[in-house]
């Protein structure tokens, strides 16, 4: 059973930064893409970043080019949404996903997905 598991969110003030994580359990960590995608209040989930099995290739969604990194340990099974100048906008669920793949970009298949973890940031 393919698990997944965020953790991380929580309340930050604007221009702050927060760290997300996601844990992957019961598939091949290393060999697959993984993603980050975002659900605000009314508003369709949408592709946030997105990093290869090797780390070498990311992508990133317009609005947190610059702000977010998406590193990934392939020891610890783990994939990290790093977010630093956070502004009000940024605030949703998060979650990670495993692509279908080596690679994760924004139009791409995603298999397992977390159960999220939210993020605000008060305007």
């Amino acid at each position: 059973q393919v698990q997944l598991v965020e953790s991380g969110g929580g309340l930050v003030q604007a221009g702050g930064s927060l760290r997300l994580s996601c844990t992957v359990s019961g598939r091949t960590f290393s060999v697959y893409g993984m993603g980050w995608f975002r659900q605000a209040p009314g508003k369709e989930r949408e592709f946030v970043a997105g990093i290869s099995w090797t780390g070498t290739v990311t992508s990133y969604s317009d609005s947190v080019k610059g702000r977010f990194t998406v590193p990934r340990d392939n020891a610890k099974n783990t994939v990290y949404l790093q977010m630093k100048s956070l502004e009000p906008e940024d605030t949703a669920v998060y979650y990670c996903a495993m692509s279908r793949g080596a690679r994760a970009p924004a139009d791409g298949s995603f298999d397992y997905w977390g159960q999220g973890t939210q993020v605000t940031v008060p305007s």
